[in-house]
């Protein structure tokens, strides 16, 4: 695997975690507030307007903003080297999303030479302040050992802090780490639970890797119609997902399916049917 398969997009929710705070009533009216409310309703042109002094004057939020905005082309020409240079401004204040964003383009070369340790270390600083795209991101680059030392411990730490805040993805390697044994000792149980909680948000994948435990009996008790159960979810997945594992669970349905009676068989289609995402 490389850099390629981290999440590499430029923050797709943009001002999510900003607009929150506004709607929570954590932060007051103002410029700020009424450029995010302008971007979320698609008026760039009022958000630019707005944002540009404020970052001018240092703003750290609307730094990111405006770094978003170049970054995207929204509103002004998409212009990756000027949104590194507002991602940096704003990321260097200690804004978390602007320095994910930074390790972002780092990684992918976009705007500034490619270079994965400075990726490292700005996926690293924001992971510090509890951001899970960035405890994910740094995760994977130590399972690689892509601009830090490979170190699968370190991998599984990031991990588990993404995995604890519901990052279904970190779930899901955390599961895989705890199966393999890599990183953490080897424990069936352990990677069950990660993977059910990756499964129970809809992650195909752990929901493959939960329908084989159950269906061998590793680290659950063996229970054919839950593994049933697991690999129909799996093999029902979106197709723009990918068909080779759609297929993979569709054969171990098949398969799991030639050692129960029908009874069973119609109780797990059943449990498949209600079952909806966590």
């Amino acid at each position: 695997m490389s850099f390629a398969a981290l999440r590499a997009s430029l923050v797709a929710s943009l001002f999510a975690a900003l607009f929150a705070a506004i709607l929570a009533g954590t932060a007051g009216a103002g410029p700020l507030e009424d450029g995010l409310s302008a971007y979320a309703r698609g008026d760039y042109t009022t958000a630019l307007r707005l944002f540009l002094p404020l970052a001018n004057g240092g703003d750290a939020d609307a730094q990111y903003g405006l770094g978003v905005m170049y970054g995207n082309g929204r509103g002004l020409p998409q212009d990756y080297s000027e949104a590194v240079k507002w991602f940096r401004r704003a990321a260097e204040q200690g804004q978390a999303a602007a320095q994910y964003n930074l390790g972002v383009m780092y990684g992918k070369g976009q705007g500034a030479p490619q270079d994965y340790t400075e990726a490292a270390r700005w996926f690293r600083k924001a992971a510090e302040q509890g951001k899970a795209s960035a405890q994910y991101n740094l995760a994977f680059i130590y399972s690689i050992g892509q601009g830090v030392p490979q170190d699968y411990a370190e991998a599984a730490k990031w991990y588990r802090k993404a995995a604890d805040q519901g990052d279904m993805d970190a779930q899901n390697q955390l599961g895989s780490m705890y199966g393999s044994g890599q990183g953490v000792p080897q424990d069936y149980a352990e990677a069950a639970k990660w993977y059910r909680k990756a499964a129970d948000q809809g992650d195909a994948d752990a929901q493959n890797q939960l329908g084989s435990m159950y269906g061998t009996g590793q680290g659950v008790p063996q229970d054919y119609v839950e593994a049933h159960r697991w690999f129909s979810l799996a093999a029902s997945r979106d197709p723009a997902s990918g068909a080779e594992g759609r297929d993979m669970a569709a054969r171990n349905r098949d398969v799991v399916a030639g050692k129960m009676t029908p009874a069973q068989i119609a109780e797990a289609q059943k449990l498949a049917r209600e079952w909806k995402p966590k």
